[in-house]
């Protein structure tokens, strides 16, 4: 019985979330173009293409390779949730 009561209850407050549209997937390319600039940028020199590089990079990024395109993609796809359920719970998108 109090079981029951407890699962009606969380039931009940099960939040909404924003589906899919153009705006949606503007913010996550501005999250993800965001964190690979600051990540180019953070990663420090030495570290900097220690793995396999990528083809066709234009000479700003060279030593960028796939590893750090990988990292800052997944923060940037971290960012990209958070900022897409804020501003959704906000009702801005």
């Amino acid at each position: 019985m109090i079981y029951t009561s407890l699962l009606m209850s969380i039931q009940n407050n099960v939040p909404t979330t924003v589906s899919w549209s153009p705006s949606v997937a503007i913010v996550m390319i501005i999250s993800n173009l965001l964190a690979i600039f600051i990540g180019f940028y953070a990663i420090s020199k030495e570290n900097r293409g220690k793995g396999p590089s990528l083809p066709g990079l234009p000479r700003m990024f060279t030593g960028f390779g796939f590893p750090e395109l990988l990292a800052t993609a997944s923060f940037g796809h971290i960012l990209g949730a958070g900022v897409i359920l804020a501003l959704g719970n906000a009702g801005v998108i």
